[in-house]
């Protein structure tokens, strides 16, 4: 068994993680007398200084109601509202902030897409999604599916989690009207092959859908280069605050949706007799929007621009590959998803533990982990589990951090097991 003691550090002198972690508040306190070690970044990524301060700026200097305001307090709201809209635009490398709508997270978003397409379904149409989907990618589906006679056929993913291109390839044809996958598996951490997919669905005349929600706190995705028809995200999952999202559209695809909620905002003129929409993006945004979050997302998304990226992604690496050794030091630990193209999630299983009971006694030592079936109850039929336990890491992550969770993994299995 490898000593965790032993185990070489790896240090990068260009990414100050020390530094970054003094970013971050939550993670300076203790847990069950702990010093909390923070690895559910897949659930919920924590907050940054420069977004906690803008909310707070926001609702200390700016607060009104957006757009109709005629008063300086309704045109500073505006403006730094219209300015997160710019900013998640840049981030997405999206053409026009008319294709950047907020939504209440990715889940609404794929909503919004789902209702949208429906009136481009027939019965025996078919949408394809992967086994790995969290199920925000699939009940959607699977409700249009049940009103227009569609069908949703699922693309298998093979033993090591990754998307099988055979099985794509076989699936799509004639009958195949959308594409609805995701960019990184929240249970995996696979990143998939978006690009080649979106390039073959394309070729088919298939509307494609991407989940970028584990995608985005990872790397900056190119919608203009992937060519995607749509791709969604939540700003909780990016180190932004709760309640909001983004919904990246085709513009000439949203211009035919129709409106997923009724109300102010999303109108030109309403009568009795008739109501007419707004323009894009705001066809699709009923009522007061979550302005302070929008603000949030805005800051979180400099702050993450004011990093330097590569230090970023070299130390999620280093992460990974600390985590990838380190699990033959814990007998009947087995990974579920080792492909080849991850970012730092490890999900698991120990012979002999439930994986509840594995988070329930990480916690009593101020780790923090997720464990059950990550709203991805397919692929734990697929793999025949229950459940798993999940770490995900972030960027400000040590790799002490991993060693602590590897020892503490250590004592519960010479405990319990």
């Amino acid at each position: 068994m490898t000593n965790l003691a032993t185990a070489k550090t790896i240090s990068n002198p260009v990414f100050d993680v020390d530094a970054i972690r003094r970013e971050f508040p939550i993670l300076s306190q203790t847990i069950n007398g702990k010093p909390l070690v923070y690895l559910d970044n897949g659930a919920s990524s924590q907050k940054p200084l420069a977004v906690l301060d803008a909310m707070d700026r926001y609702y200390r200097e700016s607060h009104s109601n957006v757009h109709r305001g005629a008063h300086t307090l309704g045109d500073r709201a505006t403006s730094a509202f219209e300015g997160a809209r710019e900013t998640v635009r840049a981030f997405l490398n999206a053409k026009s902030t008319r294709q950047v709508i907020w939504t209440r997270g990715t889940t609404e978003a794929i909503n919004v897409i789902a209702n949208g397409l429906a009136g481009k379904l027939k019965a025996g149409d078919e949408i394809l999604v992967s086994h790995m989907e969290h199920h925000a990618n699939i009940v959607p589906w699977q409700m249009v599916a049940e009103r227009t006679g569609a069908k949703v056929i699922p693309i298998h993913v093979t033993t090591a989690g990754e998307i099988d291109m055979e099985s794509f390839d076989s699936l799509l044809g004639e009958r195949t009207r959308i594409l609805a996958i995701t960019h990184v598996s929240n249970v995996l951490g696979t990143v998939n092959p978006v690009e080649e997919l979106i390039r073959k669905a394309r070729s088919h005349n298939v509307i494609t859908v991407i989940d970028g929600a584990q995608a985005v706190p990872h790397f900056k995705p190119d919608v203009q280069a992937l060519d995607c028809d749509f791709y969604t995200f939540s700003s909780h999952k990016l180190f932004g605050p709760t309640g909001i999202g983004v919904l990246y559209g085709r513009e000439e695809l949203l211009e035919a949706m129709p409106p997923y909620q009724g109300g102010g905002e999303m109108i030109e003129r309403v009568t009795f007799e008739r109501t007419t929409w707004n323009i894009l993006p705001y066809k699709f945004e009923a009522g007061t929007p979550a302005i302070a979050e929008a603000v949030g997302l805005g800051a979180a998304i400099d702050y993450l621009d004011s990093l330097d990226r590569t230090g970023f992604e070299a130390a999620e690496k280093a992460l990974l590959e600390r985590a990838n050794r380190l699990v033959e030091t814990v007998p009947g630990m087995e990974v579920i998803g080792t492909a080849s193209n991850k970012v730092p999630v490890l999900s698991f299983k120990i012979a002999g533990l439930h994986p509840s009971d594995i988070g329930t006694l990480l916690d009593q030592q101020g780790i923090e982990i997720r464990t059950g079936n990550h709203c991805a109850m397919p692929l734990m039929d697929l793999y025949g589990v229950p459940g798993t336990a999940r770490a995900s890491f972030a960027f400000y992550n040590t790799l002490e951090e991993v060693d602590q969770l590897f020892a503490a993994l250590q004592k519960i299995q010479r405990l319990f097991v």
